[in-house]
Parts: structure tokens; sequence; C-alpha cells
């Protein structure tokens, strides 16, 4: 077995090379969420804004923002360091391999503790794990006399000696299979590195019908601030009347609640919530799903309902109107007065994100788009 196969060396270098693409801003949206790729006005950009504005920040991100600007500063170079360096120990033979493995896991590990970034960490470590040759995993297998553990031993010995085995007629095959196979990876991947070097990176897209190659990244634009859209609903007839009671949704994971404590979910993936973290920093008319979601809950819809935290008009009426309100968040700090109410979080309304609507008036919205026009029970 060799140290390393190649799905590591090209998930791990062609992301260093992605970081090393020419943005004009030191901090590369090719860099992975722990650089945020904001203009951020410092020497290089720090993880301290990486806590409050990750899309659903768990408890010890609260905790870990508070740390000191140097400890901040040290997760920065450690990141860069793993990310720009650590990827070319592929090429550098077995031991330095294994190091690349070891540092990649335990910085995923790390990732995993401080965010709930869903399935992508753990996604990561995989291809990681092909950095260990059957020596270093030899510890997690059975020592018994002529079992797969011995004979794999007695086999990479006669190969050290400097014995191969035959060439016969499936190894060349093997042999040219591979090389065709890598040949061919290289060429479809032309596009791919010119889209990395480029100035203006494409995000998420697919270079050939069969979709071999890509370029991806779950970030491509990153704010230093956390904002959130707080979706209200009433049952007052006049939406601008100033005695309307707005009661607010709570989603399952994402920020609302003030006093609610952030949540673990790594390495399930609120999609939803997801979804809102991104709409949060556009605006509606880039999201137009907001709004088939604000219908839905006018509707009541079950199913939709199943995806929310709290419905604030569960055994009453639907509401008459839903809002989307825009407002600014970020952690309260421990030990201070916001904290000491039982706040995690503190925000300031931006505005208004969407306006009022009911579900007579979305008829046409929902109309024009095909949609399935939602029917309350």
């Amino acid at each position: 077995m060799e140290p390393a196969s190649q799905l590591s060396p090209r998930a791990e270098f062609g992301y260093s090379l992605s970081c090393f693409s020419l943005q004009p801003h030191p901090c590369s949206p090719g860099i992975n969420p722990c650089c945020r790729a904001a203009a951020v006005n410092t020497p290089r950009c720090v993880r301290r804004h990486n806590g409050p504005t990750q899309p659903v920040p768990n408890p010890i991100a609260y905790f870990m923002h508070r740390s000191p600007w140097w400890f901040h500063q040290f997760e920065t170079l450690f990141n860069h360091f793993i990310e720009l360096v650590v990827p070319f120990f592929i090429f550098l033979g077995r031991r330095m391999c294994i190091v690349h493995g070891v540092l990649q896991i335990l910085f995923q590990v790390l990732l995993i503790i401080s965010g709930n970034l869903s399935f992508l960490n753990w996604l990561t470590i995989v291809p990681s794990i092909a950095c260990f040759d059957d020596l270093s995993l030899g510890f997690l297998f059975s020592s018994r006399r002529g079992g797969v553990k011995e004979r794999v031993v007695q086999m990479q010995a006669r190969q050290a000696a400097g014995e191969k085995p035959p060439l016969g007629y499936g190894r060349c095959i093997r042999q040219v299979v591979n090389i065709s196979f890598g040949l061919l990876i290289a060429y479809l991947s032309l596009p791919v590195v010119l889209n990395l070097l480029s100035s203006r990176q494409v995000m998420n897209t697919s270079f050939n019908p069969l979709r071999i190659v890509n370029t991806y990244g779950a970030f491509g634009s990153i704010t230093k601030e956390r904002t959130e859209v707080i979706l209200q609903g009433t049952s007052s007839p006049d939406p601008n009347d100033p005695a309307a009671v707005w009661e607010e949704y709570d989603f399952k994971c994402k920020p609302g609640d003030l006093k609610r404590r952030p949540c673990f979910i790594s390495p399930y993936h609120y999609r939803l919530d997801w979804l809102m973290w991104f709409a949060a920093f556009q605006t509606y008319e880039q999201n137009e799903w907001i709004i088939h979601l604000a219908g839905k809950l006018l509707a009541q819809e079950e199913e939709t309902l199943s995806l929310m935290a709290t419905n604030p008009f569960e055994g009453r009426a639907p509401p008459r109107w839903i809002r989307g309100e825009h407002f600014k968040y970020k952690f309260s700090r421990p030990g201070g007065t916001h904290a000491g109410e039982g706040k995690w979080w503190i925000r300031k309304r931006i505005g208004a994100y969407f306006p009022p609507v009911n579900l007579q008036g979305l008829k046409k919205f929902y109309e024009d788009r095909s949609w399935p026009y939602p029917v309350r029970d």
C-alpha cells in the first residue's frame, strides 16, 4: 500500500493552490472560513471574527470569541500554515506524509469543536486518512500468527529487499488505465487551475458535462459582522397599526431568541438555518424562497412548521401578516451585564428586510413562479 493515495494530494494540494489565488486583498476567499474573507483593517485576517459570524455558532465559539488578541493571531497563523504549507508535505516522503495526515485531521477536529459547519469538516478528514500506510495503521489489526497483518508485513519486507511482483498482463493493463486516468484528470483540471489563479474566481462551477472536475467553496463571500433575518407574524388586520403585536418565529439553531444558548449540531445539517444565514447579507429579491417560506408559514403548513423551533401561533388562528426584520447580532460579553441577564446575544435593528405580506397578496407571486399556492387547513 502506498503512503498516500491520489485522492488526498488532489484534495489538499488543490486546496492549497486555491489559497494562492490572486485576490486584491491578502485574505483570499479561497481560504477556508477560519480566515474570514472580509475586508479586515488589520495586517492580516484574524479569527476573532469567525466565532459570531459563522453560519450557526456553537457555545464553544461564544467563549473562544473572547480569547486574547494574541491567541486569535496564533489561530490565523496556524490556519495559514495548515492550509498553505502542510499540503506540500505529501510530496516529501512517508514520514512527512503521515505528519500531513495527523495535522490535517487535528485541524479539522478543532474546527468541529469550535464550529457547526455540518458535515464539511468530517468529509475533509476522509481523504487525509489515505496518508497513513499499512505500517502506521498496523496497531489496529490483530497480530496473531498467519493473520492479514503478518502477511502484509512479509510482503512489504520482500518489496523493501528489492523483490518485484511479476509484470503480468493484468498489471500492465492496470498501469495503462492508471496513467490514462491521471492524464485525463490533468487535462480536465486545466480550466480549474486557471480559475483558481484568476483575480475573479467562479465559485461552485463544473467545467465539463460529466462533472468530473469542478471548483467549489462553502463561502464565496463573508462579512465581519453578523446580521439576521427575523420572521415575525401578527394577527392584527392592519400591519401598519402601531398597536399591532408582532411575534417571532425561532429556527432550530440559528440565532434568534437572545437568551437561547447556541446549539451543537455537527455533523447534522439544518439546511434552512444555513440558508437564512446567507439571506441575511443579501436581499429578499435575491432570495425569493424566503417569501415562499413566509407564504407557507401564513398557511401554517405542518411540514414547514416542522422546520421551525417554535410556532408562536400554535393552537391559534394563523397569522394574517408576516414580515422580515433585519438585525445586527453580536455575542454578549461573558460576565457582562447582558450575560448576567441570561443573554447570549445582543442585537440592534437595521431595518425592514421585506415588508408585511399576507396570503392573498402572495397569490400572484406564487402563480408567476408556478409554485403551488399554500392553502390553510
